[in-house]
């Protein structure tokens, strides 16, 4: 995807400022998701990439500035309107947050059994469809425990696409992994892009994974975004702070 294919972005984070108590998460932060691609943010550890998942999803508010989604600004609506906006959007965890007492298909299920009026026979086979869709149609009835990393990562993208959400946003999906179920996690999100036609915004350490699944790379370095363009040419940037970082060095505007 070229950069003069751009459209209207899904959403937009607006000249945002951020903190937790005296620590400057967030500054002058900016940043356009564009519809139908997956944006890759990159960045050091507790730059504040996954703070940038919660304020698209509305869990955070930021201190100042404006998150937009489908034009509308969700930092000054109602929990309600807010709850309307969050039904296109799903937030895939770190940490896949299954719950240990629920099955797999349970765990897949609550999305739709919280917010939708689908009979049983209905959410049944959404999950089963969704399961389905990364891999892990025999896990239905499994509990957590019962699963591998890789499964939990990819029972925890089912949850999050069960809804057929817009926008899904994935929190360090492959941290933890090996190299083999790194590439089937980052060749599931692809897939699921194609099945939703929807956006996907990802978190990541891994660049190999990156750089095989981005349209657009963002890097996010002292609380702003200091660099955004197709994942080509962030790969040939001259910037020094993201040479330095794809290149690992310890020489460089960064501080180690």
């Amino acid at each position: 995807m070229q950069t003069s294919e751009v459209s209207k972005p899904i959403a937009r984070i607006d000249d945002v400022a951020l903190s937790f108590g005296d620590r400057v998460v967030l500054k002058n932060c900016n940043l356009d998701i564009v519809e139908g691609a997956i944006t890759c943010i990159i960045g050091l550890t507790g730059a504040g990439k996954s703070t940038i998942l919660r304020l698209l999803d509305g869990l955070l508010l930021p201190d100042s500035g404006h998150v937009y989604v489908r034009g509308q600004d969700i930092c000054h609506m109602s929990e309600e309107q807010l709850n309307v906006v969050r039904k296109k959007i799903s937030l895939s965890f770190q940490f896949s947050a299954l719950l240990d007492s629920l099955t797999v298909g349970e765990n897949v299920a609550l999305p739709l059994r919280e917010h939708t009026r689908l009979s049983e026979a209905e959410i049944r086979r959404a999950v089963a469809d969704a399961l389905e869709s990364v891999g892990l149609t025999s896990a239905y009835d499994n509990l957590p425990a019962e699963l591998s990393g890789g499964m939990l990562k990819r029972a925890g993208f089912a949850r999050a696409i069960v809804t057929g959400p817009e926008l899904v946003l994935y929190d360090e999906p492959t941290t933890g992994l090996d190299p083999i179920v790194t590439n089937l996690i980052t060749d599931t999100i692809l897939r699921l892009r194609e099945k939703l036609k929807g956006t996907a915004v990802v978190i990541s350490h891994d660049l190999p994974s990156i750089f095989a699944m981005a349209d657009y790379v963002a890097m996010l370095f002292e609380g702003a975004i200091i660099a955004y363009d197709t994942a080509e040419r962030i790969r040939q940037s001259t910037n020094p702070i993201v040479v330095q970082f794809l290149e690992g060095a310890e020489v460089g505007p960064i501080p180690i």
